[in-house]
């Protein structure tokens, strides 16, 4: 019976060591320089604007196995880039972005839906001049690989959500400039 009960505990120590380890959720910090959230809208039905933000910070969890994660981004309303120095200016005055009392944007997750191992759509509180509303992100690229060169773990994603700059009450010029303001975030995070 001894001898049975030591080749008992060689087999369960054995197939408890082949069994693949629970993977854990993974922390990414948002590299920031290479995550731009961008944003478009229509100018008095001339052309599309596009303009973009400078500094973003922020992370990321991701829990592979459970197809579960997390986003939480900041961004600093401060860096808008319109490609015209005086714009830059204007837009973030009081009718716009006014970034003198409201410096932040903030992205929080809610949930995230995947289909197999990748997500597709982010639920979270967006929050623009002190306003929080709830936004879906519809995920339109995701990619988790090695960072070719930090040899790291890293994500990269694009996704998309169109918001009614009205609801957050910088809704001056509208409809004229358009209300209708797609948002677009290229970000990539490398694990920490």
């Amino acid at each position: 019976m001894n001898r049975f009960a030591r080749l008992s505990a060689a087999l369960l120590v054995s197939a408890a060591a082949a069994a693949p380890a629970l993977a854990a959720p993974a922390t990414y910090t948002v590299d920031g320089t290479h995550t731009f959230p961008r944003f478009s809208y229509s100018h008095f039905g001339l052309s599309t604007q596009l303009s973009k933000f400078n500094k973003t910070s922020g992370t990321v969890t991701l829990d592979k196995a459970a197809r579960t994660g997390a986003v939480d981004i900041t961004i600093d309303m401060t860096s808008v880039d319109t490609g015209y120095e005086t714009f830059n200016g204007h837009i973030q005055g009081e009718d716009f972005l006014d970034t003198a009392k409201y410096p932040t944007a903030t992205f929080k997750s809610t949930g995230v839906k995947f289909e197999g191992d990748k997500p597709v759509a982010i639920d979270g509180e967006l929050t623009i001049k002190g306003v929080t509303k709830p936004v879906t992100l519809k995920v339109t690229h995701f990619t988790n690989m090695p960072h070719p060169m930090l040899k790291k773990d890293a994500i990269g994603a694009d996704a998309t959500v169109v918001i009614k700059r009205s609801e957050f009450n910088a809704g001056k010029f509208a409809p004229n400039v358009g209300d209708d303001v797609t948002i677009t975030v290229s970000l990539e995070a490398i694990q920490n």
